[in-house]
Formats: structure tokens, C-alpha cells, sequence
């Protein structure tokens, strides 16, 4: 059998039509700005926060809390530290707006001064446990091997005992507390989050193609550490230290709360609220105002983290 030849049917040729440039002017909306610099991601991080609304309230808060701590006579001229029996107990009055405590002493004194010692603590005790916790962090990370592994083990050993447990183990310990003792003890136990954060960073961020391009135009290992990987790697730290702070002074109120943190001499909000106990029934403002100051604080320092996580980590905001 013959077969019959296969006629395939031509298709005209699709015509494309682009129009003219002149009758497609680029819109402002889709212009790029080519003579200015790129923003850093701190630019760009600042520019989220002043847009941010709970930045903008917490940074005010913290701004009050600050100017309190630095200037409390500026608000007050009683004594935090001058009781008068004969005062005891006292309803608020023009003398002494939040009243008095059953050993004589100015209430809104002893909150104001307070705020002092508070802020104190907690930002040096954010300090050192930063520190302790970063360098070992970065190390961990960044050498691996052996040693990464013997400072993982260390951290662990010590991210196994509770804060505030351990810190009275070793405020019992010591023959009489003050303020460096407390951040002394409180850095020792609360650096362990801030290394296991700045490890996993620093291990993200030492395989970039940056960090393997200073290698090869001739950088060591220190180099790139602090000038290339620490920097791209301190964003998270900076978050875990913001919010850190207030739990630093919620753990140095619940030491002198206990009785093994501040001595009965410095003014505290810890102490305060643990004297106002027995008082709850009759005069429960007494219990409340060092308490609120408290819960402001702290509250203040988290929003501030929140704010700050948001606005270094633009996917935290997608979850």
C-alpha cells in the first residue's frame, strides 16, 4: 500500500508589537533613586523604629524611667533613707503624696530612689552577662571543632541551673551583698542564652560569601571575626540584651524580696514590696506603687525588644 503524503496546515507567524519608548515614560512610582547610597541594615532598622509605635512608646517610658533614676531629688525632697516612727502608716497627704511605710519612711521617696538602683543593675548586670556570653558565643562558632564543642558542654552545665536558684546559692555564700555583688552573681549565671544565640549567628553568617572573599584577599581568622562576622552576626544579641535587661531587674527585686539580695539599707523595690507584705489589708497602695514601678520597667524594656526584633528581623513581623 501507497501511503498518502501528510499535509501539515501553516500557521501565520505571531506578529509581536512593542510600543514605542516615548509612549511608555517610566512612572515615578517604578524609578530608582541611583544616586544615593544603599541604605546598612541599621539604617534601615532605624527607619523601622521611628515608624513603629510601640517603639515610640516604650523609648518615651524609658526615657521617664532614666530621668528618674539619674535626677529623683529633682522629684521629691524627703529621704528615701530618713524613717519617722512618729509617721507611721500615714494616708497620702500634701507631705507625702503616696504616704508612708510602718517604719516612717516617704513612699514615693523610696520608689523614685529606687528606680535608680533597679536600672543600675539590670543594665550592668546586660552588660557583663553580653559580654561573657558574645565572646564565648562567637568563639564557640566561629573556631568549632574541639572547641566549640568543650564551650557547648559549659554553657549547658551552666544554662542547667535556674537563675535566680543559683544566684542565692552564691548570695548565701557571701558575708554581705551590694550592688557589684549582685551583678557579679546575676552576669555569672545569665550570659548562657546570649552565647547559645550569638554561636548559632555567628555559625550562619562565617560561610557568607563576604566573609570567604576577605579570606582571600589576605584577612586572618581575627579579622574577620570582629570586623566582618560579630558585626553581621549582633543583630539577635542585641534583641536577647533588650529584653534581658528587664529580667535582670526582675531577678534582682525577687533576690531582695527573698532578703538575700540588697541589704535592708539600699532603697529597692524588691525590699519595699517585701516590707509592704504584712500591710496588704490595711493599706494595700503601699504594696502597689513599688510594684507598678516595677511592671512599668520591665514592661518598658520587653516592648523595646519586641520593637527592635522587629525591625532587625523583618520576617518576625510575617509570623
Amino acid at each position: 500500500m501507497r501511503s498518502e503524503p501528510v499535509t501539515r496546515s501553516v500557521r501565520p507567524a505571531a506578529t509581536h508589537f512593542v510600543a514605542p519608548l516615548d509612549e511608555t515614560p517610566l512612572q515615578a512610582v517604578d524609578a530608582v533613586d541611583t544616586t544615593s547610597a544603599p541604605r546598612s541594615m541599621w539604617a534601615e532598622a532605624g527607619r523601622n523604629l521611628v515608624r513603629n509605635p510601640v517603639f515610640l512608646i516604650s523609648a518615651a517610658l524609658i526615657v521617664v524611667i532614666l530621668f528618674v533614676a539619674a535626677f529623683p531629688g529633682l522629684l521629691t525632697g524627703q529621704d528615701p533613707n530618713y524613717g519617722d516612727i512618729s509617721k507611721a502608716n500615714q494616708p497620702p497627704s500634701s507631705e507625702h503624696p503616696f504616704g508612708t511605710t510602718r517604719q516612717g519612711y516617704d513612699v514615693l521617696a523610696r520608689v523614685l530612689y529606687g528606680t535608680r538602683t533597679s536600672v543600675m543593675v539590670g543594665f550592668f548586670t546586660m552588660i557583663l552577662a553580653t559580654l561573657i556570653g558574645g565572646v564565648l558565643g562567637a568563639l564557640a562558632g566561629y573556631v568549632g571543632g574541639v572547641f566549640d564543642a568543650i564551650l557547648s558542654r559549659v554553657t549547658d552545665i551552666f544554662f542547667a541551673i535556674p537563675l535566680i536558684l543559683g544566684a542565692i546559692v552564691i548570695a548565701n555564700r557571701v558575708e554581705s551583698m551590694n550592688v557589684p555583688m549582685v551583678i557579679l552573681v546575676l552576669g555569672v549565671f545569665g550570659w548562657t542564652n546570649v552565647a547559645r544565640i550569638m554561636r548559632g549567628s555567628v555559625i550562619s553568617v562565617k560561610n557568607q560569601d563576604f566573609v570567604t572573599a576577605s579570606t582571600a584577599l589576605g584577612a586572618n581568622s581575627v579579622t574577620n571575626l570582629v570586623k566582618h562576622v560579630v558585626p553581621n552576626a549582633i543583630a539577635p544579641v542585641i534583641v536577647t540584651a533588650t529584653v534581658n535587661l528587664g529580667v535582670y531587674i526582675v531577678a534582682e527585686a525577687t533576690l531582695s524580696f527573698l532578703g538575700v539580695g540588697l541589704p535592708a539599707s539600699s532603697v529597692s523595690w524588691g525590699g519595699d514590696i517585701s516590707d509592704a507584705r504584712p500591710a496588704l489589708r490595711t493599706q494595700p497602695m503601699m504594696l502597689f506603687y513599688p510594684s507598678m514601678a516595677l511592671a512599668i520597667t520591665v514592661l518598658s524594656f520587653i516592648m523595646l525588644g519586641d520593637a527592635v526584633r522587629d525591625a532587625l528581623d523583618p520576617k518576625a513581623r510575617k509570623r
